[in-house]
């Protein structure tokens, strides 16, 4: 990786690969994994996050199964050089928060037009600021 990998503070409720894989995706959209950079190994990787390999094994197939990362024989895992592979990871993300956030607010009771009230309220005052 281009970048210093952190350590991850793993929620005990979601599967650790899926969260490292959420890690990654991140890293793309966010500018710190670019587009063909190559990704540590497998072994490195299971060392850096301390889980198992074949964790890192699942995740490196399931990245490349999405079409976000390829692997070159004998060379490793690289990201995706896609053109559109950072929006498309972006608008996942986005979607992946708004379910949330609108799933949270109905549960406290706000109706749709409710919530649309309170984002365009808050927008707004985040613009006058």
């Amino acid at each position: 990786m281009d970048t210093k990998l952190e350590r991850i503070e793993f929620d005990t409720r979601i599967p650790i690969y899926i969260q490292i894989m959420d890690y990654i995706k991140r890293q793309i959209v966010t500018g710190e994994l670019s587009c063909g950079a190559k990704l540590p190994s497998v072994r490195e990787m299971a060392a850096v996050f301390k889980v198992n390999p074949n964790t890192l094994q699942r995740v490196y197939q399931e990245l490349e199964r999405e079409g976000i990362t390829f692997t070159q024989r004998g060379l490793g895992t690289f990201v995706s050089e896609r053109p559109d592979i950072v929006l498309e990871l972006q608008k996942d993300m986005a979607n992946g928060l708004i379910r949330q956030f609108i799933s949270g607010m109905k549960t406290i009771g706000y109706s749709n037009e409710r919530i649309i009230k309170e984002v365009a309220d808050y927008l707004y005052k985040e613009d006058m600021k």
